[in-house]
């Protein structure tokens, strides 16, 4: 199969250097000429993943046409609001030419105003293409060095191109393994995010790792509760996507999302935080966007709740975990699972 991957963040050419390492033909598209440019004659991502060399057999090129032009699967490592202009600049590079087998979303966040999923923008914007996801709890940097790993490819329908991608995109370093229950995919690796600014907090305000494990039991408890709301399957959150990001993501020092949580909670502002970043921080967004799908469905969400609090109305860190710690006391449920 041939790929092509559109975006050069640290994910997408971590993804890209992995697919050249299988020795799979893979074009990777900078957004900007320059930096592909930059890509070519370094032959290293020094902005956004240094100290990792790209492999000979990775083509780089800025001109979308090219990159698109003979490619079964695509593979768009942007974030998720800049998914509508991608996809749109994907159409448009595309004309009359075939459209490849299948378009992935490496993104994990939701469109801020429609509150749509990355696939569901594919899927509204490139008609007649097979959509998906392909998420998990994956670090860039360890991907890039060939460290092991696992991933989930979710899609509508698990038809014949979806498992030659798993086999396509699988190997020593990365396994793969697939689902249909593409909404609960997408949901846990957007919902991961905003428990991570959350667990960042705990951090920044060194509760230590009481308070951490008891954050992470009930985020996991509400994952579920807010994405069986909205139409998955409860027992999705219990794989790679749910309980695996939400694990890797909260505890990993790699993390953008924990580490702009651990300075909210050591007194940064949400605002001048992402002032001064160059790179995203997907569950800033996010938040604010499933903090409306929550309340335009009546759904009880109060981690994210108060994680919405935070980043928007300048509610403290610490004023956050009382409002949480005073909540009406309960019985631990278990949480729902699907019938065998």
């Amino acid at each position: 199969m041939n790929f092509c991957v559109v975006g050069a963040g640290a994910w997408g050419t971590a993804f890209a250097i992995h697919l050249a390492r299988l020795g799979r033909p893979v074009v990777l598209v900078p957004r900007r000429p320059e930096q592909a440019s930059a890509l070519k004659a370094m032959r290293e991502n020094l902005d956004y993943l240094p100290g990792v060399t790209l492999p000979p057999g990775l083509v780089i090129t800025s001109n979308l046409a090219e990159g698109l032009a003979g490619a079964d699967v695509v593979l768009l490592a942007c974030p998720s609001q800049a998914m509508r202009e991608t996809c749109t600049r994907i159409r448009a590079a595309l004309g009359a030419g075939a459209a490849p087998a299948l378009v992935l979303s490496l993104a994990k966040g939701l469109e801020l105003g429609t509150h749509l999923r990355p696939s569901q923008l594919i899927a509204e914007i490139l008609t007649g293409t097979l959509f998906g996801t392909l998420t998990g709890p994956t670090n860039a940097g360890e991907v890039a060095r060939g460290l092991p790993g696992a991933m989930v490819l979710a899609t509508p329908r698990l038809e014949p191109v979806v498992t030659e991608a798993q086999a396509a995109m699988s190997g020593s370093t990365l396994r793969l393994y697939t689902s249909d229950d593409l909404i609960g995919v997408e949901y846990g690796g957007c919902l991961k995010n905003i428990y991570a600014i959350a667990a960042g907090c705990c951090d920044g305000l060194k509760l230590g790792d009481n308070a951490r494990a008891a954050l992470l039991t009930r985020a996991l408890a509400e994952m579920v509760r807010v994405g069986a709301s909205l139409g998955a399957r409860p027992e999705t959150f219990y794989g790679l996507s749910g309980f695996g990001d939400l694990v890797a993501t909260c505890h990993g020092g790699w993390s953008r999302n924990r580490e702009f949580g651990q300075q909210l909670g050591e007194g940064r502002t949400a605002a001048e935080l992402i002032a001064n970043r160059r790179t995203v921080v997907e569950g800033h967004a996010t938040t604010q966007s499933f903090a409306g799908l929550c309340e335009e469905r009546r759904i009880d969400a109060p981690i994210l709740g108060e994680v919405n609090a935070i980043l928007f109305a300048g509610k403290k860190p610490a004023a956050a975990l009382a409002a949480l710690m005073n909540r009406e006391l309960k019985r631990e449920t278990l949480i729902p699972m699907a019938k065998a």
